[in-house]
């Protein structure tokens, strides 16, 4: 395995150097990474005739700045949503920045999305680095955060999340990368199959805020425990689909921390698989239904049922529900969990 730094990408709006680096392996896979927002830009990986780029993503910085749908992004301080924006912690009522209808979602205004992130290469990990003030985007607690990324032999690539902080804050931290296993943005999902290995989702409200129940997935769309034709369900008359606009949600992993295969995302044409491993609790299954088709890499449309996302994660809404598994970071405490993304030739 090997890393490389590519130099200067370009430059943000407001002046600020954006680099590239690459990591590869010896079977020809590559990962290219921006330390903008720990954006993930290119997985080239392995298919029954050869290696094809399978996520979505930019040919500059100026789209990822002024582009939809958070493309490859790391996601924090609280990935998913939080309803009305509050949450209570130690008897004080937070209030956060509205960005989704009436709730919060994804960090913010300016989220870790958009931040430059420091970054180093030590051995066959690149690690990037991140320090969040105290009360930046209305979280409370300094929270400083370390993202690591390796690409292994085997074609694993893997994101490890660790963070501190110096006062009780909640934390959620996830990547957004948009998935076409097809190796072509232009093909649509519907025929990709996909298994993930849970039993209950978090139902929701029309605005996809946890109710606060598990519902079970059995005798619904939300089956997806063999492996499903994404298309079969993606339309289905179930009300949550419906609210949704297609997939666009938290699947239940359990709460043992134990690091699982949480799905598999099979491309029959293309001969391409792809295994999410995590010890999260929750993967937030999204099928890509509000991109609008902006102009992506190579001049190729970002276009609504184009990509799906596996984002492991906390529950959505957790600093409001108690019976979810914990958001909240203590003093003394470390955030730390692991995701990997498997690639292989069917």
């Amino acid at each position: 395995m090997a890393i490389r730094e590519n130099g200067l990408f370009g430059k943000t709006s407001d002046g600020r150097e954006v680099h590239s680096f690459t990591l590869t392996n010896k079977n020809g896979m590559e990962v290219e990474v921006l330390d903008y927002g720990c954006i993930i830009r290119v997985i080239k990986a392995p298919g029954k005739t050869g290696f094809a780029d399978v996520v979505l993503g930019y040919d500059d910085v100026a789209g990822y700045e002024k582009g939809e749908g958070y493309l490859g992004a790391a996601i924090g301080r609280y990935g998913n949503r939080i309803g009305k924006g509050r949450f209570t912690l130690d008897g004080k009522t937070y209030s956060l920045p509205i960005n989704n209808g009436e709730n919060a979602l994804h960090g913010g205004i300016e989220g870790f999305n958009a931040k430059i992130w420091a970054s180093r290469i030590e051995g066959d990990a690149l690690i990037f680095s991140y320090t969040s003030a105290d009360m930046e985007e209305g979280y409370p607690g300094k929270l400083d955060v370390t993202i690591t990324y390796r690409l292994s032999e085997d074609n694993g690539f893997s994101l490890e999340y660790r963070a501190t902080a110096d006062k009780t804050t909640v934390v959620n931290l996830t990547n957004h990368s948009y998935f076409n296993l097809s190796g072509s943005a232009a093909n649509g999902i519907d025929d990709e199959f996909i298994r993930i290995n849970a039993d209950y989702i978090t139902e929701t409200d029309k605005g996809s805020i946890p109710l606060g129940n598990l519902m079970p997935v059995d005798g619904t769309c939300f089956d997806l425990r063999t492996l499903t034709r994404i298309g079969d369900g993606i339309d289905d008359p179930h009300q949550q689909i419906a609210w949704a606009g297609g997939y666009d949600h938290n699947f239940v992993l359990g709460w043992d921390r134990v690091m699982k295969e949480a799905a598999v995302v099979e491309d029959r044409t293309a001969g391409r698989r792809m295994q999410v491993f995590t010890d999260q609790p929750g993967v937030q299954f999204y099928t890509a239904n509000f991109l609008t088709g902006a102009k992506g890499k190579g001049g190729a449309a970002n276009d609504r049922r184009h990509a799906l996302c596996l984002e492991t994660q906390n529950f959505p809404d957790a600093p409001n529900h108690a019976n979810f598994p914990s958001p909240f970071l203590r003093p003394g405490d470390v955030y730390h969990y692991t995701t990997c993304y498997k690639f292989s030739a069917i």
